[in-house]
């Protein structure tokens, strides 16, 4: 288990209290060593100096008694005088201290010549150690003998160890007392710095109402008789009043607490309440625990916000028909609205950091990958149309590319819009036709009023010249082949002038319900004949219009015509009429059982000349006759056909005729085409 910071303190604390007691052991022990071994040197010096001095005079003399009693006196100073001796000039002892005979060994252990003050050796006596000091006996500088002086040194080294026992005792004491007084000094600190921790510990858990400091003895508005009950430090009893912003203190500075502090340390309230280091390190915690609360709380704030901006640009995206995307510098797919996911047939998170290659085609993801590169290196926006082939058709779009630049020079990513344009496509091209058909309905209104005149003239010749040749004759034949072909030439001629509408309207106010009944007077004997039935419906009360009648008969005969045409035999036609959308428009539906036609066909019904039949069954005029007479009338014609799908329910074709009722008068304007399948007249 590892030391808390506690443990570690206490531990470096003794450690250098216990590694500084011991270097100032060693130290004093040499220290004293040295002096005590110095000072037993000095001593031995001085009283065999002394001793030598006395001794001259009993030498002289030669009183041994009066030397023994010099040496026995010296050996009594202390118990760490071994022995002492005298040496004759000759070397041979003449007073000793030893009790069981002199150590002839010892003469010469230590000489001291005449010139010296003394000699000291250090000797070995057998476990003891002894100072032996040699002083020479002068008088005149002639010498007598030699005293010989021994010391012991063990006695002296077991003097110098109580001394250092005694110091290393009293400085454990002094550790153990500073360790006791250093624990107790660094226990409020222990603690603070513990409370430190576990206030942290609750901030990262998401707690930020820890308080860490102590509660404060003393408050500013105490200090400067303050009853302000709108400033924040007001009452505020965990939290100095420097560290918070907006105090209403005259000699606060606004702003935040760096902005502040300056004249926040020249104030009395900071000097009267600034604690310590730790109790600063703690304020200072709760005022970040603070600040930091109400940064969160403004960032959860921005956050909802942003969230409901997001979710509301992503509404208002979703709600936009258009198709839109946003992709990153590297090609992923950022973000994307409703119309972009069902156009994919995908999920949101499906696309959502996937790039090209991942949702479209090989050939698709390569093209565009090709011209998204090319947007975001150039800069400049791509505008193109695309053609898509899928299981509804062919579907045209609209497609806009547009960088989003971060910088001036440095393109971020890239907005892709696009819109589904097949039926303005459609409108354009039902425009072109409209045009298409009234250049050709100016030409053939030309060509008919040119050639008009000579056909007259060519059938009314023909008619005289029959009259005047026999009847049974090759003249005969030829001629009535002539006026039969000039007939025709005069029919396609009146067809081109109803086509070009340049034949005068009669308009009259009829009933629309009469009109087809009398249409189907004629036909009906006429389709019997190939089991063809003709079946109608109309409205109960009548359906009043007003316009050409004659032309709209001609509307549906050719209606009638096309459906007989495509059924040949066995079939039915039906024909409705009701009230349309609203009580001013009239609805007619003409359907019938017969085989449709291919899709290829839509797009050409109504054009003049073109037709399906074989060769002398159609002009290729009946059904733009009839869009014109629609159009005359300010109305649209729709057709509506399942195609060959070979189903027998889903056979036949279906034209639905919209017109005005009412009693407005006719206007030209151009009628709509609108229908799936179409079959030709």
């Amino acid at each position: 288990m590892k030391l808390g910071f506690r443990g570690k303190i206490i531990l470096s604390f003794f450690s250098l209290l216990l590694i500084q007691g011991l270097v100032i052991s060693f130290w004093l022990s040499n220290t004293m060593k040295k002096s005590i071994l110095e000072e037993i040197k000095n001593r031995g010096t001085s009283i065999g100096i002394s001793l030598s001095a006395r001794m001259v005079e009993p030498i002289l003399a030669m009183d041994f008694l009066r030397m023994k009693v010099l040496v026995d006196e010296t050996v009594q100073l202390g118990d760490d005088i071994f022995y002492t001796f005298v040496l004759d000039g000759k070397g041979n002892p003449l007073i000793h201290t030893f009790k069981h005979g002199f150590p002839v060994a010892l003469k010469t252990a230590n000489t001291v010549l005449d010139n010296q003050k003394e000699s000291i050796q250090l000797l070995d006596a057998g476990g003891q150690l002894i100072y032996d000091y040699a002083v020479p006996v002068l008088i005149n500088n002639s010498r007598l003998g030699t005293l010989r002086l021994g010391l012991f040194r063990t006695r002296a080294q077991k003097a110098v160890n109580k001394i250092i026992i005694s110091a290393v005792v009293t400085i454990i004491l002094a550790i153990l007392i500073a360790g006791v007084v250093g624990t107790l000094l660094l226990n409020p600190v222990t603690k603070s710095i513990q409370k430190l921790h576990e206030s942290s510990e609750h901030a990262l858990r998401g707690n930020l109402d820890v308080r860490t400091a102590p509660t404060l003895k003393k408050n500013c508005w105490d200090i400067m008789q303050c009853h302000q009950n709108k400033c924040p430090a007001y009452k505020n009893y965990h939290h100095r009043c420097w560290y918070l912003a907006g105090t209403l203190c005259p000699t606060c500075v606004e702003g935040e607490y760096a902005k502040k502090m300056d004249s926040c340390q020249q104030c009395s309230v900071y000097k009267q309440c600034s604690g310590d280091e730790i109790q600063s390190l703690a304020e200072s915690f709760d005022a970040m625990i603070l600040s930091l609360k109400g940064n969160l709380s403004d960032l959860r704030n921005a956050e909802s916000i942003l969230n409901e901006q997001k979710a509301l640009l992503q509404m208002i995206l979703d709600a936009i028909p258009d198709f839109i995307s946003l992709q990153d510098h590297e090609g992923r797919y950022v973000s994307v609205n409703r119309a972009f996911c069902e156009m994919l047939n995908k999920d949101k998170n499906d696309i959502v950091d996937r790039k090209n290659d991942d949702l479209f085609l090989k050939n698709q993801a390569l093209l565009y990958d090709r011209e998204d590169k090319e947007v975001l290196e150039m800069g400049t926006p791509l505008i193109k149309e695309n053609k898509v082939t899928g299981s509804k058709g062919i579907t045209w779009l609209h497609v806009v590319k547009i960088p989003v630049s971060e910088t001036k020079d440095q393109v971020k990513s890239l907005v892709c819009s696009g819109r589904d344009i097949t039926q303005v496509k459609a409108v354009q091209e039902q425009l072109t036709h409209a045009q298409k058909m009234e250049s050709v309905g100016r030409l053939a209104a030309g060509v008919a009023h040119e050639i008009n005149t000579p056909l007259g003239i060519i059938l009314g010749y023909a008619q005289l010249l029959l009259e005047d040749v026999e009847k049974d004759g090759q003249i005969y034949k030829d001629m009535e082949t002539i006026v039969k072909q000039t007939k025709n030439c005069s029919k396609i001629v009146k067809d081109l002038l109803n086509f070009s509408r340049s034949g005068k309207s009669n308009i009259t106010e009829f009933n629309i319900n009469e009109a087809i009944e009398e249409v189907l007077g004629v036909v009906e004997h006429t389709f019997s004949l190939n089991h063809v039935i003709v079946k109608h419906e109309y409205n109960r009360n009548p359906l009043l219009m007003k316009g050409d009648k004659e032309k709209l008969k001609q509307v549906f005969i050719n209606l009638l015509n096309n459906a007989f045409d495509a059924i040949k035999e066995n079939g039915s036609i039906c024909v409705n009429s009701g009230i349309g959308k609203t009580q001013n428009e009239i609805k007619i539906s003409i359907s019938d059982t017969g085989h449709g036609i291919p899709k290829e066909d839509i797009s050409k019904i109504f054009e003049p000349f073109y037709t399906t039949k074989g060769p002398d069954k159609g002009t290729g005029l009946g059904l733009s006759v009839t869009f014109g007479i629609i159009k005359e009338h300010n109305g649209t014609i729709k057709v509506f056909s399942p195609g060959l799908s070979g189903k027998k329910e889903e056979l036949g074709t279906q034209f639905i005729i919209v017109l005005p009722s009412g009693l407005n008068s006719v206007q030209t304007k151009k009628g709509e085409i609108n229908g799936e399948h179409s079959r030709t007249g």
